[in-house]
C-alpha cells in the first residue's frame, strides 16, 4: 500500500507531469480513424498499437532507461549532454552531440507550441455534443480556445504557486473517469481486450503496408508528454513519477481500450472520447466537459512551466541568451516567470489555434517534434550505457531508438499538411542557438583576456603605487585564470583601485543542483576570489549569497561589449546582445552600485 507521502507524491505528479499524455485521449482515436476505416480488426490492431506505444517509448524509454540516469534525480535534454559530453574524448564527437543536443531542446519548443493549442482546441469542440451547441461555428470555437490560452498565459507572471495545489486532485478526477468510463464501454464490448496481444498491433502493420506506416504518425500522439516523466523528475522525484505513471498508464489504456469498444459498437462517431461519455451518462456530460478543458488547461500549465524550466537551464549552460527571469514565489526558487518565452508563446498558440482552426488539422502538425525529441533522447541514452559499460541497457535503447526513428519517419508524411510549422518554430529556437553560442565562442576569442600571472605582476605595481580608494569593489570574471579586458581597463587604463577588490566568479557545476560558495586563495594585497558553485538547474540569488558571507560592496563593474560588424551573422548576434538583459540585470544586482565599462569589438 502507498504511505500518505506517497500518495501527496503520486498526487502532485498527476497535476505536473501527466497533463499532457493524459489529455491525449480527448483527440487520439478521433483523429486515427480519419486515416483508416474503423473496422473491428483495424480497431484492434490500432488499441495493440497504442498499447505498445505506451509501453515502449512512455515506460521503457523515460519510465526506465531515462529516469535510471541523473546523479540527484534531474532529467532532460541538457541533462543528458551534460552526462555524456565527460565521456567523450574527441572533440569532434562532443561538437556532435552538443548539435543533438541543441537540435532537442529546439524540437522541445516545437513542441511545446502545438500541446496548449490541440489540448485546449480539442476539449472546446466538445461543446458540439451538448444540444443547444450542436450548430456552434468553428470561429466561436476557436474564439472560446483563444480567450482560455490569453487568460492562462496572463496569470503567468502572478504566480501559480498558489493554486497548483488543486491540480493534482483534478487530474486525478480526471485519470479516474478516464479509467471509470473505460471499463464501462469494455463490458458491452470485451472482445477489445485482445489489443493487449502485440500480435495484433504487428499484424495492422503488415496487412495494411503504406496507410498502416503512417497510421504510425497519429497512433504517436497517445505518447505526446510521455518525455515530462523524464524532465520533471528533479522537481518531483523519480519515486513519486513512476507510481504515478502505473496508475496513469492503467487508466490511459483502460479507456483508449474503451473508446476502441464505442468506436466497433458506433463505427459512424467522429468526436469518439465525448460521445461515449455522453451516451454513456448523459446527465454528467457537462461537468465532464467542464472537466477536460480544466485538464488540458493544467496540461498547458505544465507545458508552460516546463518552457520557463528548459529556457533557464539553456541561459545557465550558456546556450541561450540572458532573458529577464522574475520570482513567483517567496519560498521556492525553481518557480520562475520569463516574460519574454511567456509572451512569445503566447502569440505562438494563438497562431496555431486561428491558422489549423480545428484539432484535427492541428494533429497533421503534430508529432514531428516529439518523435524527433525521443529519437534523440534514445541515441543520447544509447551512448551513455554504452560508454558506462551496461551493455543490456544499452542494447535495449538501440532497439527503442530503432522504433523512435521509424515513428518520425512516419512523421514525415505530416510535413506537407502542416507539420512544416514544427520545424520552422524548432528552426528559428535552432538558429537563435547556433547564432549565440558561436557569436559568444567568436567574442571571446576578440576580447583578449589577460593571463592571471601578467595580470597579477601589473596589479601588484599599480596597488602599491597608486591611491586607493575605500570599500570594497567587486568584478566579475567567468576564469579567473583570464582576467577580462574590462578589470585591466578599470585598474590599470584609469587607475581605479580599491582597498579590497574582490573577482567574483560563478562556476557551473556538473551536477544539476547545490550552491556552494568561499573565499579561494588570496591573489595579492587586496584582491581576493570569491567562488560560486552552482548546479546547473539550480536558480540562485547573487545578492543574498553575498550578504550572508558578509561582503558589503560599494561598488560592482561589469563588462558592457559593443559590437561593430557588417557581417549578417555577427549583427543578429549584436541585436540578440542588445536586447538580452546584462549579466547584471540577470541575477538583479543593485543598480545603484553598477558602473558599466563599454569596450568596442570588431566582429
Amino acid at each position: 500500500m502507498f504511505s500518505k507521502s506517497d500518495l501527496r507524491g503520486i498526487v502532485n505528479s498527476m497535476g505536473l507531469v501527466f497533463g499532457d499524455i493524459g489529455t491525449s485521449p480527448i483527440y487520439t482515436l478521433t483523429v486515427i480513424f480519419l486515416l483508416t476505416r474503423p473496422t473491428e480488426v483495424h480497431v484492434i490492431g490500432v488499441l495493440s498499437l497504442i498499447i505498445w506505444t505506451l509501453i515502449t517509448l512512455v515506460t521503457v524509454e523515460y519510465a526506465w532507461l531515462a529516469m535510471s540516469l541523473g546523479k540527484k534525480g534531474e532529467g532532460g535534454t541538457i541533462v543528458l549532454k551534460e552526462l555524456l559530453v565527460p565521456l567523450i574524448k574527441s572533440g569532434r564527437n562532443v561538437a556532435f552531440i552538443t548539435l543533438l543536443a541543441y537540435i532537442g531542446i529546439s524540437f522541445l519548443v516545437g513542441d511545446g507550441v502545438i500541446t496548449p493549442a490541440i489540448s485546449i482546441l480539442s476539449a472546446v469542440e466538445g461543446l458540439r455534443i451538448i444540444p443547444e451547441f450542436q450548430d456552434i461555428g468553428q470561429e466561436a470555437i476557436m474564439l472560446i480556445a483563444g480567450i482560455i490560452a490569453v487568460a492562462l498565459f496572463s496569470i503567468q507572471s502572478k504566480g501559480t504557486e498558489k493554486i497548483t495545489w488543486i491540480f493534482g486532485p483534478v487530474m486525478l478526477l480526471w485519470f479516474a473517469s478516464l479509467a471509470f468510463s473505460g471499463i464501462a464501454s469494455i463490458f458491452s464490448t470485451p472482445g477489445v481486450i485482445r489489443a493487449i496481444n502485440p500480435y495484433y498491433a504487428i499484424s495492422f502493420l503488415l496487412n495494411n503496408g503504406l496507410t498502416g506506416f503512417f497510421v504510425l504518425s497519429e497512433v504517436i500522439l497517445c505518447a505526446t508528454g510521455g518525455e515530462a516523466l523524464y524532465a520533471d523528475m528533479g522537481h518531483l522525484g523519480r519515486e513519486s513519477i513512476l507510481k504515478a505513471w502505473r496508475l496513469v498508464f492503467s487508466a490511459l489504456v483502460l479507456n483508449y481500450l474503451g473508446q476502441g469498444a464505442f468506436i466497433i459498437r458506433n463505427p459512424e462517431s467522429k468526436n469518439i472520447l465525448f460521445e461515449m461519455m455522453n451516451q454513456q451518462a448523459e446527465v454528467i456530460y457537462i461537468p465532464f466537459l467542464i472537466l477536460s478543458i480544466t485538464a488540458t488547461i493544467i496540461a498547458s500549465q505544465a507545458m508552460i512551466s516546463g518552457m520557463f524550466s528548459i529556457v533557464y537551464q539553456g541561459i545557465t549552460t550558456r546556450i541561450i541568451p540572458m532573458l529577464k527571469i522574475d520570482y513567483t514565489s517567496g519560498k521556492l526558487r525553481s518557480q520562475i516567470y520569463i516574460g519574454a518565452v511567456n509572451w512569445l508563446l503566447l502569440i505562438s498558440v494563438l497562431f496555431m489555434i486561428f491558422e489549423f482552426r480545428d484539432s484535427h488539422k492541428l494533429a497533421a502538425a503534430y508529432g514531428l517534434a516529439v518523435t524527433g525529441t525521443m529519437s534523440i533522447t534514445g541515441l543520447m541514452m544509447t551512448l551513455i550505457f554504452y560508454l558506462n559499460g551496461r551493455m543490456f541497457r544499452s542494447f535495449v535503447s538501440l532497439l527503442v531508438t530503432v522504433i523512435d526513428v521509424v515513428f518520425l519517419l512516419s512523421n514525415t508524411y505530416k510535413i506537407p499538411h502542416g507539420g512544416y510549422w514544427s520545424i520552422v518554430i524548432a528552426a528559428i529556437a535552432f538558429s537563435l542557438i547556433i547564432i549565440y553560442t558561436s557569436g559568444q565562442k567568436k567574442l571571446y576569442e576578440l576580447m583578449n583576456p589577460m593571463k592571471i600571472g601578467d595580470f597579477l605582476e601589473k596589479y601588484k605595481q599599480v596597488y602599491a603605487r597608486e591611491n586607493k580608494i575605500s570599500g570594497t569593489a567587486l568584478f566579475f570574471a567567468r576564469d579567473i585564470n583570464y582576467v577580462p579586458r574590462y578589470i585591466s581597463n578599470v585598474m590599470f587604463e584609469n587607475n581605479i583601485i580599491y582597498e579590497d577588490n574582490i573577482f567574483i566568479s560563478i562556476v557551473k557545476c556538473e551536477s544539476p543542483f547545490g550552491v556552494k560558495s568561499s573565499f579561494a586563495k588570496d591573489l595579492a594585497k587586496g584582491l581576493r576570489v570569491f567562488e560560486i558553485n552552482v548546479g546547473y538547474m539550480e536558480v540562485i540569488d547573487v545578492v543574498q549569497i553575498l550578504k550572508e558571507k558578509g561582503i558589503q560592496e560599494k561598488t560592482i563593474f561589469y563588462g558592457i561589449e559593443d559590437i561593430l560588424t557588417s557581417n549578417l551573422i555577427w549583427r543578429a548576434f549584436s541585436v540578440i546582445k542588445k536586447l538580452s538583459p546584462s549579466f547584471v540585470q540577470f541575477y538583479k544586482l543593485p543598480s545603484d552600485k553598477l558602473h558599466g565599462v563599454l569596450t568596442r569589438f570588431e566582429m
